[in-house]
């Protein structure tokens, strides 16, 4: 089986990589590189544990750090940060923490989030020692999980910060109603450029631009946006253009070894 089609930042050093479609093991909506499934899909149409963990095993081969622990969160589009720290457990209980985003300063792990429309980003501290990854929909970007997540990084040691952010929904194609534009308007102003208003058409709102300018707020200077579109690029999942039926990608990250 050919290596996994994987997106990489120039500015991050460390392992990582945002997933695409390709050159994974999973079939039907799902085909090929998948790591999710959608809540609501029976389980009898999901995609199997064994396809999502031969995937993993994929691009942990691709990185070259198969032996890595993987370490996810429950995501629930809210501002918390989870921090895994050397010799510590992954997580208090039996089951994933709830937040949105994960830090850590541990070479033997990689930090995973997962994403089909919302916004992947990876952080890196300049020397690669201290990473993060974060879950970035609309109701995180509001909530603040991004100045979250680098406060987190910053706690920890983390100066001269660098982000990427990962394969998203364009602000071209991410209608939003009235109630979600004024909840950027709260954030980011009257006016905001965060939100387009269109003619006889519901307004939309730019993730990327808004996760930018959480970014240069918290001052990181030094960041980076990849320019795919989920909702456009069909070598990408997309809750909003597959209408829920779709698998699910990655935005994977761990500190230099």
């Amino acid at each position: 089986m050919p290596a996994p089609t994987l997106l990489t930042s120039p500015i991050l050093h460390t392992p990582h990589a945002f997933t695409t479609r390709h050159s994974g093991v999973s079939r039907g909506i799902f085909s090929s590189l998948n790591f999710g499934n959608p809540s609501d899909l029976p389980r009898e149409q999901r995609d199997p544990p064994t396809n999502i963990r031969a995937n993993f095993d994929l691009v942990l081969q691709s990185l070259n750090c198969t032996g890595r622990e993987i370490v996810e969160v429950h995501q629930v589009h809210g501002p918390d940060s989870h921090t895994v720290r050397r010799g510590q457990a992954s997580h208090l209980t039996a089951h994933d923490t709830k937040a949105d985003a994960l830090i850590t300063d541990d070479p033997s792990r990689l930090l995973v989030i997962r994403v089909a429309d919302c916004a992947p980003v990876l952080l890196s501290s300049h020397d690669g020692r201290i990473v993060a990854a974060a879950h970035a929909g609309w109701r995180g970007v509001i909530a603040g999980v991004i100045p979250n997540t680098i406060r987190a990084m910053q706690s920890l040691g983390a100066n001269r910060i660098s982000a990427a952010i990962g394969p998203c929904i364009s602000g071209d194609h991410f209608e939003v109603g009235p109630e979600v534009a004024a909840e950027f308007e709260r954030v980011f102003g009257a006016g905001t450029p965060t939100i387009r208003a269109r003619p006889r058409a519901r307004p939309t709102a730019d993730l990327k631009l808004a996760i930018r300018l959480q970014l240069e707020s918290a001052g990181v200077t030094a960041f980076d946006s990849l320019p795919h579109c989920t909702f456009l690029d069909q070598n990408l999942f997309s809750h909003r253009r597959d209408r829920g039926k779709t698998g699910r990608m990655i935005g994977i990250i761990g500190p230099a070894a």
